[in-house]
């Protein structure tokens, strides 16, 4: 069966808890569709090998219950901690896999790579590692962490372009020019089977999962992770369950694998940049068609919500693009898939982000929760009505956070100020009473989004 025979279905999914209709598209595959293994760009002996070149250079990294989960999905969940990973994600088994194959005089030639963020630091460790030189291309403007953790492994880094497109453009055209090998993020076998290791290590701590979801970025992670669950489940006699996740804005898999080729979207704009790929590799998508059961999508303030939940609950950090799996669980994206999800395992796939972004994150996630809300207040100017409404918020076990106090505007009369006021509460119950409370005082509280 190739991508283009694949049926599909693209409609508005229901989440489980309040039938909210899906923020983007999704595909399925039919549940009758047996795989064609025949033919694929990776074979399950491959991502074995893949273990054995990783060997004493990535991280098995942990697989722990979310018992906070398993109550809010109705099944025992599993959190794959690629967060913990050597260089903050999963891409340094990639990147060592395919680099360990170059010959003696490419490895003098040296490697490039353009990226912004998780594949940078796995090239910059790997070459590190295997004593090889490392240019990478980011953008200007790329987060400073990550700018600085690349530099720490030893990679030369060039800030170019204000986009990765740009970047990696740039590291093609310096590839061309110099002879050094181009280390692609994800449409590449050898990356693709390095990836499928997280899914062999899945499968030695817990032999009976059911299902594995993950996010999607090029498919690079999903794509060698289903080769070896599948593969591995079927000579067991039995079957695993691959679904992969996008952000709603950067979903480009799902119009992809309902055309059978790639379909390159115009923009992508999310807080998830370590998935914002607009445009899907050849190899990942080959595989997907064939082996992954479904690809549905999450908002950003639902990503933003996992954020919350994963470091209040189980105290990770982690980041937009490696919780996403997350929030599809939370919010009910797979529940009408058609299959009881069983034993599940939620691949965190990585936990570099920015601090300010963690932050901005955390306050998106807390909104979303109905636990952190700003409103803005139209009122007299006169002495005596802040004291009046820090009271009444007060008095509502509401805790203000930020007052910002504004005299001019142009929808401001004279006389008149507005007072916008940012305060924690305790959930969508606690902030609508808060509300309330305001009203009954006399005031016209108008909730900002």
């Amino acid at each position: 069966m190739t991508a283009g025979d694949v049926a599909q279905e693209q409609e508005s999914v229901q989440t489980a808890a309040d039938a909210a209709p899906v923020a983007g598209p999704r595909w399925v595959r039919p549940a009758d569709a047996e795989p064609a293994w025949e033919g694929l760009p990776v074979s399950y002996e491959d991502v074995e090998a893949a273990r054995e070149t990783l060997r004493g250079v990535s991280e098995v990294s942990p697989l722990q219950l979310s018992r906070s989960l398993s109550r809010a999905v109705g099944t025992d969940v599993h959190l794959k901690c690629e967060n913990l990973q050597r260089a903050g994600s999963f891409k340094i088994r990639g990147a060592y896999v395919r680099m360990a194959g170059l010959s003696e005089a490419e490895r003098v030639r040296g490697v490039v790579a353009a990226s912004a963020g998780n594949h940078a630091q796995g090239v910059a460790l790997a070459a590190a590692k295997l004593g090889i030189s490392a240019r990478i291309y980011m953008p200007r403007g790329v987060a400073l962490p990550k700018l600085q953790a690349t530099k720490d492994h030893g990679a030369e880094v060039v800030l170019h372009g204000s986009t990765v497109d740009e970047s990696l453009a740039e590291a093609q055209r310096w590839a061309a020019e110099t002879g050094a090998v181009f280390i692609p993020p994800f449409d590449d076998p050898a990356i693709i089977a390095g990836q499928g290791t997280v899914g062999l290590e899945i499968l030695d701590t817990l032999p009976d999962v059911d299902t594995v979801i993950m996010g999607i970025g090029g498919g690079g992670l999903i794509a060698g992770t289903a080769v070896a669950l599948k593969e591995a489940a079927r000579r067991r006699g039995r079957t695993v369950r691959v679904i992969g996740v996008q952000a709603a804005t950067a979903a480009a898999f799902p119009g992809s694998l309902e055309e059978g080729r790639v379909q390159v979207l115009e923009s992508v704009s999310t807080i998830a940049d370590g998935i914002a790929v607009g445009k899907p590799g050849n190899l990942p998508l080959r595989i997907t068609a064939e082996l992954v059961d479904a690809v549905v999508t999450v908002t950003d303030d639902e990503i933003a919500a996992a954020l919350v939940h994963l470091l209040e609950r189980a105290k990770l950090v982690v980041e937009p693009a490696g919780a996403v799996g997350v929030a599809a669980l939370l919010a009910g994206r797979t529940a009408d898939l058609g299959f009881e999800l069983g034993s599940t395992v939620a691949v965190l796939s990585g936990g570099n982000i920015d601090p300010m972004l963690l932050l901005k994150s955390v306050q998106s996630g807390l909104s979303a929760a109905g636990r952190y809300m700003t409103v803005r207040i139209p009122l007299r100017d006169r002495p005596g009505e802040l004291a009046t409404i820090s009271r009444i918020i007060a008095d509502s076990d509401a805790n203000v956070v930020r007052v910002d106090h504004t005299r001019v505007g142009p929808e401001l009369s004279m006389g008149g100020v507005h007072i916008t006021i940012d305060m924690e509460t305790r959930g969508p119950e606690h902030s609508a009473a808060v509300l309330e409370a305001l009203r009954e005082a006399g005031y016209s509280p108008v909730p900002i989004h």
